[in-house]
């Protein structure tokens, strides 16, 4: 899903990539699916985007978002976009395809669910987009460590730590994927209350926030997620499906999962307390 070092790693490949190319042709809602989310009908799309240079591309939270004049192309979480070299072979089943004038493409899929809108900014009053773009993010010099106090003043102290941090949309981007290993290296399991945590232990919970979220982007996104080209990301991650049953590792004990808050959480029984 797309997480805030993925959504900062596939910007910057955007960048690299593809700005200053322009449209030549837009298919969208290519293949159906029940949970992908427009705006407009798929004419919308070609009319207003056939032509136009590409900008700067951005990502904040789980967004990513590509300038056009006046108008952005917003793709959402749950949306995979990738690029398709000239000649390159496509997917059989795509949600919008953006086909540039050298040939190449940007191609949008969906499994679960994920939007793709063509908005002006100024326009589009979507809550999570606005609490996207208004709200500081871990590594900005806003995301300091007194706004982080300050959300725990705001919260509720039965708040358990996986419900702090990673809903509500107080830190967008920072979902059930990276709150694993953030709570690792902070030493607290996904259920404890965030009112149990004494306040010398709050300094290590913002640390691990900040430096996890650096790690994971500054090596390229998460290895159980893929990068704009389809690679996966080369930060290995401590805790996922793919390291349960397999030693912690900072101290050995077998690394366990849990159904909670609606996803599945990974945790060391060793070292994060309950």
């Amino acid at each position: 899903m797309l997480e805030i070092p993925e959504s900062l790693t596939i910007a910057k490949q955007l960048n690299g990539t593809i700005k200053g190319l322009k449209v030549s042709s837009v298919e969208a809602a290519h293949t159906k699916h029940s949970f992908a989310w427009y705006s407009g009908e798929p004419e919308f799309y070609a009319k207003i985007m056939e032509g136009r240079q590409l900008g700067e591309a951005i990502g904040w939270g789980s967004y990513l978002e590509i300038s056009l004049g006046d108008y952005c192309f917003a793709v959402g979480d749950g949306t995979n976009l990738r690029y398709y070299a000239p000649g390159e072979k496509l997917p059989g089943r795509y949600q919008t395809r953006i086909v540039l004038e050298d040939g190449s493409s940007l191609v949008c899929t969906v499994q679960m669910y994920g939007s793709m809108f063509l908005i002006r900014p100024e326009e589009y009053d979507n809550f999570y987009y606005q609490v996207a773009k208004e709200k500081p993010m871990p590594g900005t010099g806003d995301f300091d460590y007194a706004y982080f106090r300050e959300l725990k003043q705001e919260a509720s102290g039965t708040l358990s730590m996986k419900a702090f941090l990673a809903t509500e949309q107080r830190i967008p981007g920072l979902g059930n994927g990276v709150l694993q290993d953030i709570l690792l290296r902070a030493g607290l399991h996904p259920r404890k209350k965030v009112g149990t945590v004494p306040e010398s232990r709050w300094k290590q919970v913002y640390q691990a926030v900040t430096d996890t979220l650096e790690k994971m982007t500054a090596a390229g996104g998460r290895n159980t997620e893929k990068d704009l080209f389809g690679r996966q990301g080369g930060y290995s991650v401590m805790l996922s499906r793919n390291t349960v049953g397999k030693g912690c590792p900072y101290c050995g004990t077998i690394i366990q999962k849990a159904s909670y808050l609606g996803g599945t959480v990974y945790f060391c029984p060793g070292c994060q307390e309950l």
